[in-house]
């Protein structure tokens, strides 16, 4: 079967074309949302409540191009083949991957997410899956900040005491925060993001949060929100810490102006920057799909004899066996690209590239 004819079988019933799919986000309100989801949400619905949080892959986002239009994600995963979803992720049973856009206009609570293993033991009936993460920031202001992971010599005594004292961010590291910056967020981490950053995160597809402080803030009704102090003590990684910045490194990958920013890559994703202002070539793996997001800039994207127009705030999923497409800007472009990564053919690719050892070891985390 040829690529231009690639076909992918759903439910058993019908065979869809392989073709790029742009999916509909979910806006989910949050207690410490915006109103103004500018620049990449201008013509947001209307809600009653702030919106913090922009689901760009849940199960409950909709296709909203291609074959599979109008379907939600959650109902077609299982049903999708190989040529879809890739070799390697055939079996699963959920996209693996949870895209989000965050908009914070008051200080999220301090929390911390469990790992696969805690999450498999203690988390069955909310999906069993822990939550590494990452998050890159789209937009800044000037004073933004984010705390991130404990500070030297916090330990458990001293953490409860803080927690005691209604003073727990003491014991986190503050980060200021710029446009382009990159942080990766390893389950276990203690973390805080404050208000003035628009933030895309990508992670494992968990929800799984356990709060820790809160800010005494009260709900609409007046009741406050509830903590997780138990378990939050039970996955908190204590001593040396493993989340922090995550220092991109850039290549140019083809004549012109494009380049590509790897920012970080782990187990459960890998994450770029593709950042270009006329064109830029790309190609799927056949053993995994792909996810394109746009966030500044606009133009068309281009597979075989087709092509569909992009716009900032979307998501694009891409079939592992679409194979070749392009990239075409009418304005300059900036995107983020993340797929589930066989981390031995990364690290290869990497060295292709010509990557230091120390270059490598900063983008591929364990």
């Amino acid at each position: 079967m040829t690529q231009a004819r690639a076909l992918l079988r759903l439910g058993g019933r019908r065979s869809v074309t392989i073709s790029p799919s742009r999916l509909a986000p979910i806006f989910v309100p949050r207690i410490w949302g915006s109103r103004n989801l500018a620049p990449l949400f201008d013509s947001a619905p209307a809600a009653t409540e702030p919106i913090g949080e922009v689901w760009l892959t849940g199960d409950r986002c909709t296709f909203a191009s291609g074959p599979l239009s109008g379907r939600s994600v959650g109902e077609s995963w299982t049903g999708l083949s190989a040529e879809w979803k890739g070799s390697r992720l055939e079996a699963s049973q959920r996209i693996p991957l949870l895209l989000k856009f965050l908009f914070p206009e008051e200080k999220l609570s301090v929390q911390v997410h469990p790992d696969d293993e805690y999450a498999r033991q203690h988390e069955a009936a909310a999906g069993g899956t822990g939550k590494t993460e990452m998050w890159y920031a789209v937009a800044a202001r000037p004073g933004a900040e984010l705390r991130l992971g404990l500070e030297p010599g916090i330990t458990p005594e001293i953490f409860r005491q803080a927690l005691n004292d209604s003073d727990v961010e003491r014991c986190l590291s503050r980060l200021s925060v710029e446009t382009g910056d990159a942080f990766f967020v390893p389950a276990g981490s203690a973390h805080t993001i404050g208000p003035g950053v628009l933030l895309c995160e990508v992670q494992e597809h968990s929800d799984i949060t356990y709060r820790i402080f809160d800010y005494n803030r009260p709900q609409a009704d007046g009741s406050s929100r509830p903590l997780h102090l138990r378990q939050a003590l039970d996955v908190l990684q204590f001593g040396p810490q493993r989340c922090g910045r995550a220092h991109g490194v850039q290549v140019q990958v083809q004549q012109g102006s494009a380049k590509k920013t790897y920012l970080a890559a782990c187990p459960y994703f890998a994450t770029e920057i593709w950042e270009f202002a006329a064109a830029m070539d790309g190609k799927t793996c056949p053993d995994r799909f792909e996810l394109l997001v746009p966030l500044e800039g606009h133009g068309r994207i281009r597979w075989r004899s087709e092509s569909m127009p992009y716009l900032p705030g979307e998501a694009w999923m891409l079939p592992a066996a679409l194979g070749e497409f392009q990239l075409v800007a009418r304005s300059a472009t900036r995107l983020l690209r993340t797929y589930v990564p066989d981390l031995e053919q990364l690290s290869r690719e990497l060295a292709e590239h010509r990557l230091s050892v120390s270059q490598r070891s900063a983008i591929l985390r364990q």
